[in-house]
């Protein structure tokens, strides 16, 4: 066989191994809440990608490390397959109730959990989960048995900080090209010269602020199930909740101040985390994404508080600040929950135009590299406007001139300006061409005049920058199968940052002869 095939093999059933690991620790839940008959449907869920994993890992234990290639490859084709695998909890559980087995004492059939009898709906909830969406096939969370309530929240939890990264840190030892895989998941930054202790600490760190999430979701009144659940999606600026009207079904504002910091810490890279706990405060300014994480952050809650105070939506100051302030924090972090919803209050998809686009202006953007976060990424809309001010001010210098651009403290001389520039200007304009496109396809699909540009709009930039923030049109009923498949394919190549997924696409193709 191929040797290139050989490698990807052995490392996506590593990933296969990891995530049937996370199955198998999900029995637990039903074991504590008495939902016995889940626990078949969970444990054929786990064995499938184990059995397949231990095969291709076994048989090409002696492949070659991954080169850069290979990487992107593994975690395109990986990301596809964990949330294809991830989706056989929410297929199989929902046939086993369907069937009503006899002997497994099912409950009563609801449409919520109807509605995963249909794998596409099942494949979505799991895709839009692992990259940390949010965007949900389920109309009232509610109602899902705890076993599926748990596993929504598990996947973002562990999607948040990455398949790859839980699989390096659990199953690479130092030297198994560890490093090219941990570049293939968007990732740069590292705390230790080992990538292996990287992702360790990285995990170390994620645990440690769930747990205080948790606590604190818990001390200001969110009954425990709650909090641990939206702690763990919080932190993972995921976004799935297990109440119907998200955060608005509790109505506290101390409950919405109080995810204000969850879903903040999830939006700082790891390794600036690291230092401040090492005490070293300073990099809360002096790094150059964190200190426009609070700026941006302020800045957008400034302007959508007086778009919606000023449009009437709010009758008080307060309560436009509430709400302004929870959801530009929520999009710009990528977590999507919502307290702007009709059941409470007004719906994000009838706020005024321009409060609902500087929403959507939070979603591309999104929080730090290295962090939870998806979207364009704060570094790279900075490295693209100081790159562009540095070009228009060359006009000012002579030709003789060294010039050099400062960026977060490093001094980038032309050939590595170009080179960085280069690359966010790639990724932005990709990111644009796919958005631009998913509107197209769900303008010609949803039935005319039911929703707005604005909203369709913003509904694609949602599911491209894995945010899970929605005017109304993701649903079982409400979204077509085509819409369905396009959302899928923006989460996907959201979450990876696009360029692994094209190359992947151009391999197949060339591969199969139809790209020549």
């Amino acid at each position: 066989m191929n040797e290139a095939l050989e490698t990807i093999g052995r490392d996506l059933g590593r990933m296969f191994e990891a995530l049937a690991g996370l199955l198998f620790v999900s029995l637990l839940v039903p074991l504590v809440w008495g939902e016995y008959w889940a626990i078949p449907a969970l444990a054929v869920s786990g064995l499938v990608p184990f059995a397949i994993g231990y095969s291709l890992t076994s048989r090409f234990r002696e492949a070659t490390r991954p080169g850069k290639l290979h990487g992107m490859i593994i975690a395109a084709v990986g990301w596809l397959c964990v949330a294809i695998f991830g989706s056989l909890p929410f297929l199989l559980i929902a046939w086993t109730v369907e069937l009503g087995v006899p002997l497994l004492e099912t409950p009563s059939r609801t449409s919520t959990l109807a509605a995963f009898t249909d794998p596409l709906n099942a494949l979505f909830e799991s895709m839009s989960g692992f990259t940390g969406t949010g965007l949900t096939m389920t109309d009232n969370e509610e109602v899902l048995p705890r076993t599926l309530q748990w596993w929504r929240s598990f996947i973002e939890w562990v999607g948040g900080v990455g398949v790859i990264v839980l699989t390096t840190a659990v199953l690479s030892r130092p030297g198994s090209g560890s490093l090219t895989l941990y570049e293939s998941e968007a990732r740069s930054e590292r705390i230790h010269p080992s990538i292996v202790s990287t992702v360790q600490t990285i995990w170390w760190i994620f645990l440690l602020f769930t747990f205080v999430s948790i606590l604190l979701l818990w001390a200001v009144g969110m009954p425990l199930w709650g909090a641990i659940n939206h702690g763990m999606t919080g932190l993972a600026t995921g976004g799935f909740s297990i109440t119907d009207n998200s955060i608005a079904t509790y109505d506290s504002a101390a409950i919405d101040f109080a995810l204000l910091p969850v879903m903040l810490l999830g939006s700082i890279a790891f390794p600036v985390h690291y230092l401040i706990l090492q005490g070293d405060l300073r990099n809360l300014y002096t790094d150059l994404q964190t200190r426009w994480v609070f700026i941006y952050m302020s800045l957008g809650t400034l302007a959508l508080t007086m778009f919606v105070y000023a449009a009437g939506t709010y009758d008080t100051l307060f309560g436009a600040f509430r709400y302004g302030s929870f959801q530009f924090v929520s999009a710009a972090t990528c977590a999507g929950f919502q307290t702007a919803v009709d059941a409470t209050n007004v719906a994000l998809g009838r706020w005024p135009i321009q409060a609902q686009l500087t929403v959507t202006f939070g979603m591309v953007i999104g929080g730090a590299a290295g962090s939870t976060v998806g979207g364009i990424k704060l570094i790279r809309a900075l490295t693209l406007l100081k790159g562009i001010r540095f070009r228009i001010a060359d006009v000012f210098y002579p030709e003789s001139a060294v010039r050099r651009l400062k960026i977060n403290g490093r001094s980038l001389n032309e050939r590595e300006l170009r080179q960085e520039f280069e690359e966010a200007a790639i990724i932005a304009t990709l990111w644009f061409v796919f958005l631009a496109v998913g509107t197209f396809v769900l303008l010609l699909i949803l039935p005319p005049g039911e929703y707005t540009l604005e909203n369709v709009f913003f509904e694609v930039a949602s599911a491209q920058g894995n945010v899970g923030l929605s005017a109304g049109i993701t649903g079982p009923e409400s979204l077509p199968t085509l819409g369905k498949i396009t959302f899928l394919f923006n989460m996907w190549i959201g979450r990876l940052e696009i360029i692994p997924v094209l190359v992947t696409l151009r391999a197949v193709f060339d591969r199969g002869g139809l790209y020549q």
